[in-house]
């Protein structure tokens, strides 16, 4: 039986390279409303004006952009808004301000999707309530249908304002170029619990029965993996609950082989591509 994560684990701020600090961060502000967080070095955090860091941008100069077809690595990360009515507000605010977005309905959300400066994906989302969303043999009904914007933008009840208090790291998503080792790596070792294989080359996986924390795809399988000097991620993070889950979790890495590194109150892994998981306890 796979190890399982507490269902009160939940994802932290995640870490990008860019090429260009302050032109990523300047549309963080425009399309998005992100604001500036203190205290991160050389490091850049965003988040809302009143919440955590979400995104914190490094500047590796030069650093190529993402291809069309993607590379093995990051795909997207993906901003939780509290409700409908934020996703509506938002919504309109692209439109108004002339910022491309795709749309899709994925039954247990809806979401946007915009293009950052490096030709990341970020997905905004808000969830649609829990007690609407299909359960199928332990699996989570999903899809991918055309978003009806019209209801979306009616929903909102004022105009954008940045980020509202109560955004959070709702997810990420990885290209990756096998299933089957992702599997090992994210719920045999990691102690996620598989969530749904219904989308095609496919496998979503969460803790606590969400629609899914991490999403792993082999969409990119022929691509190139993401180097140092590619845009890409630094690092996503972790949150568990206490420290015996953080040390429930490196035995479990380092009895599958996996290099980790221990300090007080934190981890850090690298997956079979290379990407780096940082777990932390506590506020993440």
């Amino acid at each position: 039986m796979s190890p399982v994560l507490p269902a009160s684990i939940h994802l932290g701020a995640v870490r990008l390279r860019v090429a260009d600090r302050a032109r990523t961060a300047a549309w963080y502000e425009r399309a998005l409303g992100c604001v500036p967080q203190p205290g991160h070095g050389d490091v850049l955090g965003l988040g809302p004006a009143e919440g955590p860091t979400l995104v914190e941008l490094r500047e590796v100069p030069g650093a190529r952009a993402m291809p069309p077809r993607g590379r093995v690595g990051l795909y997207h990360h993906a901003l939780l808004l509290p409700s409908r009515a934020d996703l509506g507000a938002l919504l309109r605010h692209l439109r108004a301000i002339g910022e491309p977005f795709g749309a899709s309905d994925h039954l247990f959300s809806e979401a946007l999707y915009l293009t950052d400066p490096d030709g990341m994906t970020v997905e905004v989302y808000a969830d649609t309530p829990r007690e609407t969303w299909t359960w199928e043999g332990g699996e989570v009904l999903g899809a991918v249908d055309p978003l009806d914007e019209a209801a979306v933008a009616a929903a909102a009840t004022g105009p954008w304002r940045g980020l509202p208090r109560g955004t959070v790291l709702g997810h990420v998503h990885f290209f990756v170029s096998d299933l089957a080792v992702a599997e090992r790596f994210h719920v045999d070792t990691i102690g996620f619990a598989p969530v749904t294989r219904r989308f095609r080359g496919a496998l979503f996986v969460s803790a606590g029965d969400y629609h899914h924390h991490v999403g792993l795809n082999v969409w990119a399988a022929r691509e190139p993996v993401a180097g140092p000097d590619d845009v890409g991620l630094d690092h996503w993070t972790l949150v568990l609950p206490d420290a015996t889950s953080l040390t429930s979790l490196a035995e479990r890495l380092r009895q599958q082989g996996h290099p980790v590194h221990l300090t007080n109150g934190s981890l850090t892994v690298r997956d079979p591509w290379g990407m780096t998981l940082l777990a932390v306890v506590g506020e993440g």
